[in-house]
């Protein structure tokens, strides 16, 4: 296995990574800033005023891309396993 091949490799899984996590995590945000601008309008500041939103919104999400998510880290998975023969020259 090359150097060549372990970065090609790791910057895979990174760009899975991110590609699987990044609904999730963009759902958080906007969320999370929709709610903050809500509490700076209305005055109210209340800490925990953001955690169910946000829970029961990155929850929808994961709900929702599961299926794509699933498929993308089977089919990374599955393309790791066939390349093993090439890994290991």
């Amino acid at each position: 296995m090359t150097p060549d091949m372990v970065v090609g490799l790791m910057a895979e899984s990174i760009k899975i990574t991110l590609l699987v996590a990044a609904p999730m995590l963009i759902v958080g945000l906007v969320v999370g800033v929709l709610i903050s601008l809500f509490q700076a309008v209305t005055q109210i500041q209340e800490m925990t005023l953001v955690f169910v939103p946000k829970i029961v919104a990155v929850l929808a999400v994961l709900v929702f891309a599961l299926p794509w998510m699933m498929s993308m880290m089977i089919t990374f998975t599955q393309n790791i396993f066939a390349n093993i023969p090439a890994y290991i020259k």
